[in-house]
């Protein structure tokens, strides 16, 4: 099994989100996650996320909407203004992006600013609602488009869960073309490379036949805020989906075959790892330093922040020697905090040998982030080998 994470500190809409304040149009946000929220200002930006709307018949169904222009940003304040050595910021009231001027928005719509709070403040007389709607919690134009994205009447939105995304795209870089900057490395890359990695174990016509293992990625999310949700690897929904595949094709399944399985099992939690910063080399523990492009990285924590132990780290050098790919190894200082994974928490809850990794990047966290280009072929390559030669390895290392 390979499991990761698909979520990203990012900024999310309120439930009530409108604002406005010296003549600007400003939206509510909440932090996600551990951002590195000062690298969001002056950020071109815009919104995506999921729609509930209400048909004709009285259903309720969700659609996944991306306004793929910029409609917002975070504004600093000029140098000239604060001259602080350091940038500060409070996220409660520094931190709302401005989505325009309210002129300009009342020049669109046709209507005085009088008239503007007359709609926000008045609900229909011919149905009750519990709370406002959505074009009164929200700036009327957000939600238009937002409506014109879902294809569907501004209003048949009944709510909607969006967060903000950073519109410049990914792209290569480094002088070379060795680098690539993007948002959501952590973990949309890991997450990638572990679907890719299954794809390509399973390609040959043959590649199954002689597997005696299942062959699983697993996908969560909310990993940046701790995992204790319903899709969130502290969950039950791989224990739940390993026990119904313990015993498939079984016609009197034994009581321990979901023991057994998770037993003759092995995890590997892929999560984005650190590279060596130049500039903050003193950061890192002089002998544990990876390098972009040079392999993707184990993670050891003697205090099992990381689930790695050196059975785990035997298995998986042995699938990169048979992938011809490097690994590299890291611990952080015994002077500085460590981050975790969802490696320990499944590790403790399935009680299946587990080990943690991940490709190394730069700038975790921020809403702009780099890692390497041949990183990414290298991740692939493991995990393929991992999936088509497991199986055999497995039986090989013998520990009492």
């Amino acid at each position: 099994m390979i499991g990761a994470h698909t979520d990203s500190p990012c900024l999310r809409v309120k439930p009530v989100s409108k604002k406005q304040g010296e003549g600007f149009i400003q939206v509510g946000v909440e932090t996600y996650g551990g951002g590195l929220w000062h690298t969001w200002f002056d950020r071109d930006l815009s919104i995506a996320g999921r729609v509930m709307v209400k048909s004709e018949h009285g259903e309720f169904s969700q659609k996944l909407v991306k306004i793929d222009r910029p409609i917002l940003r975070i504004p600093t304040l000029a140098i000239h203004l604060d001259r602080q050595e350091t940038f500060a910021f409070n996220k409660e009231t520094q931190l709302f992006p401005i989505a325009g001027l309210v002129a300009a928005e009342l020049n669109r719509s046709g209507i005085t600013e009088e008239q503007q709070k007359e709609l926000v403040h008045d609900a229909p007389a011919d149905e009750f609602s519990p709370f406002k709607n959505p074009s009164q919690r929200h700036h009327p134009y957000i939600v238009e488009l937002v409506a014109k994205e879902a294809e569907v009447d501004p209003s048949d939105i009944v709510d909607f869960e969006l967060v903000l995304y950073d519109t410049q795209l990914s792209c290569i870089g480094g002088i070379n073309e060795e680098l690539m900057f993007s948002a959501r490395l952590d973990n949309l890359c890991m997450s990638f490379c572990s679907t890719m990695g299954l794809i390509h174990s399973v390609n040959s016509e043959g590649s199954l036949e002689d597997e005696s293992s299942i062959r699983l990625i697993a996908l969560f999310d909310h990993e940046e805020i701790g995992s204790k949700t319903a899709q969130g690897a502290d969950s039950n929904v791989l224990p739940a989906i390993i026990r119904r595949l313990s015993v498939l094709g079984a016609d009197d399944a034994d009581t321990t075959t979901y023991e057994q399985s998770l037993a003759s099992s092995f995890l590997v939690s892929a999560d984005m790892a650190h590279s060596v910063n130049p500039n903050y080399a003193g950061k890192y523990e002089s002998d544990h330093k990876p390098e972009m492009n040079k392999g993707t990285v184990i993670k050891v924590n003697a205090n099992a922040r990381y689930a790695t132990n050196s059975p785990g780290i035997v298995l998986l050098r042995e699938v990169a020697r048979r992938a011809q790919v490097p690994l590299q190894l890291f611990v952080v200082r015994n002077d500085s905090s460590c981050g975790s994974t969802i490696g320990p928490m499944l590790s403790a809850a399935l009680g299946t040998r587990t080990l943690d990794l991940g490709n190394p990047q730069l700038s975790m966290h921020s809403i702009r982030e780099t890692g390497g280009v041949y990183d990414v072929d290298y991740a692939i390559k493991l995990f393929e080998s991992f999936f088509e030669h497991y199986s055999d390895l497995e039986k090989k290392i013998i520990v009492d």
